[in-house]
């Protein structure tokens, strides 16, 4: 629990102010009984007694009210004080949970599933944010008046006080056991919502896709599934949190009743007055509610320590991918040469064959290096060492001639410029967009950039041009122009290093063509690296890769490479085929 005391520090006033107030609420609740007791007793007086009549009423009266209106006061500056306290804490907290999810490698974040994280942020967080609310409402008003019920009820009559130390344990008991019941049940019920979270993100990205393939009966059963699951999951946890309220108001009724009963019998025997006897019911009342508030309290708890668990896993998660031993903290990259040595690499470690296998070749700065291969050859993940996205396994990748472990990632990852295989926008304008490779950049430089990717023509089609809103991934534009945009973004960083993997899938050969020209111009000391199915893609890099099964099966130039690579060989003349079926 110490971890999350950064997080209240900063609303202390409101953790202590909050509870404090309470203790006006607590105050009346106890004192007004009693005071309606004895205006019932002394004011009207009983059986055989004349009572102190109006005067002596009217002053308890103004005193009862009084004493109201401080528990109005109380009551809503505790609340006031207790919601705040409760929101900016769990705010503090999300955007925490935000910053270290941010820190995650793919791998991190491959763990957790995209689903959870998503809960944790959400659903999780305000659970706990709800218990906190909760807590700081009730933590001081609750045992107050439980403490100061059976006090005050001792004080009138302590014969019939001895009916709640009896009842008292025995809720204590019941509400032990519901609570250890319901624990784990909370747990599994937070698993299955991430397991629908999962499910509805993963149908709503793809619904162009469901809807192309008509799965949408399919996906409705899978969702339905899910949905079906996390009810009987929810269905399980709230029937143990149904049976509580029950258990309270039976013993509640069973209290009151025996009260009354006994109480009665005293009453006519002339022990204790009718005001006495109401004011030790009201007391019996208030008791066991305030046990009702601590037991749903706790309940709450049970369900919030469960998402505080899952929380405290996020925040507890180091990354495998951090700086902190890097020896070249400010080094920058400056000349884009990139060399691997004798590199390994596979995705989970108990995972018997490497992705990449003992990959040695060096790209000198300025250069063009393709990369090609059959599908599953390694490519992607070849490159995504680089930035190191991933760390590799055995070996070295080295940037101009610092292994990428020794950089600090922000400067590593601002001298790399990198277009992904899968190319994603955000929602916002094109010209939001393009700013993520270099925020303070003017719209003449944006442009520029955009004129070398080919896409400020269709851009400046549009009718609003740079400020057109993306949809969420960029519906709106066609899988080309994404493809565009993303090159124009990453050529707007200016980088030393510029990976395409597989980024021009989308264009025609001409466009592309225009666009591996601009590379020339506009990036000449930049050292380029293309990932391509198409040989035509990188038929006029400086040196080619040819990769199979993880491992580099071919190197050389265009031509050195029909001479010596059959694999490379194997690919040209598949690919020169089907074009001429085409023709």
């Amino acid at each position: 629990m110490r971890r999350y005391l950064r997080f209240i520090k900063p609303y202390k006033l409101y953790f202590i102010l909050g509870p404090l107030l309470m203790l006006t609420e607590v105050a009346g609740e106890i004192v007004l009984p009693r005071m309606m007791g004895e205006m019932v007793d002394k004011g009207i007086g009983t059986e055989g007694a004349i009572g102190l009549g109006v005067p002596y009423i009217a002053a308890h009266a103004a005193m009862m009210i009084g004493f109201i209106c401080l528990m109005i006061i109380g009551g809503i500056g505790g609340h006031y004080f207790a919601i705040n306290g409760a929101v900016n804490f769990s705010s503090d907290l999300r955007k925490a949970v935000f910053d270290k999810v941010q820190t995650f490698s793919f791998k991190n974040i491959d763990d957790f599933s995209t689903g959870s994280l998503v809960t944790r942020l959400t659903n999780d967080i305000t659970q706990i944010m709800n218990i906190t609310r909760m807590v700081l409402i009730s933590a001081v008003r609750a045992p107050g008046m439980l403490i100061g019920g059976v006090i005050m009820a001792c004080s009138i009559n302590a014969r019939l006080a001895m009916i709640l130390l009896v009842m008292i344990p025995l809720l204590g008991i019941a509400i032990f056991l519901l609570l250890k019941t319901a624990m784990p049940r909370f747990t599994v019920m937070q698993s299955k919502i991430d397991m629908l979270n999962s499910r509805t993100q993963e149908n709503i990205t793809n619904v162009r896709v469901i809807k192309s393939f008509v799965r949408d009966k399919t996906e409705i059963k899978r969702f339905g599934k899910a949905s079906s699951e996390l009810c009987e999951s929810t269905y399980n946890a709230m029937k143990i949190v149904v049976c509580t309220m029950p258990v309270m108001t039976l013993a509640m009724n069973i209290a009151t009743l025996v009260t009354l009963w006994r109480g009665g019998n005293i009453t006519v025997a002339g022990g204790m007055g009718v005001g006495s006897l109401s004011a030790i019911i009201q007391y019996i009342t208030q008791i066991l509610g305030s046990l009702m508030m601590v037991s749903m309290m706790i309940i709450n708890s049970s369900r919030a320590s469960a998402s505080l668990k899952r929380i405290s896993e996020v925040l507890d998660t180091e990354s495998d991918l951090t700086d902190e031993n890097a020896k070249y903290k400010d080094k920058l990259v400056s000349e884009g040469k990139v060399e691997f040595k004798n590199v390994s690499f596979k995705y989970y470690e108990n995972r018997e064959d490497d992705v990449l296998k003992n990959i040695s070749f060096v790209v000198e700065p300025g250069s063009i290096l393709g990369i090609i291969g059959v599908t599953g050859s390694g490519k992607s993940s070849l490159v995504q060492l680089i930035p190191r996205l991933y760390d590799a396994v055995e070996g070295e990748v080295l940037v101009d001639g610092v292994n990428v472990k020794d950089y600090s990632l922000k400067n590593l990852r601002d001298g790399v410029g990198m277009v992904l295989q899968k190319n994603v926008l955000f929602s916002g304008t094109i010209e939001d967009n393009m700013r993520w490779g270099d925020e303070n950049a003017d719209i003449s430089e944006i442009r520029e950039a955009a004129k070398a990717a080919q896409a400020d023509g269709f851009v400046s089609s549009f009718t609003d041009g740079y400020n057109m809103e993306l949809g969420q991934g960029g519906v709106n534009v066609s899988g080309g122009q994404k493809q565009r945009l993303c090159i124009a973004r990453a050529l707007l960083k200016h980088p030393k290093i510029l990976i395409l993997d597989d980024s021009t899938s989308a264009v025609d050969t001409a466009t592309e063509a225009r666009i591996r020209e601009s590379f020339r111009d506009e990036l000449g000391g930049s050292t380029k690296i293309i990932i391509a199915q198409r040989i035509s893609s990188v038929i006029d890099a400086d040196k080619i890769l040819v990769l199979d099964d993880g491992r580099i099966v071919g190197e050389g130039t265009h031509d050195e490479l029909m001479r010596s690579c059959n694999e490379y060989r194997d690919i040209y003349y598949s690919q020169i085929n089907k074009e001429k079926e085409v023709s």
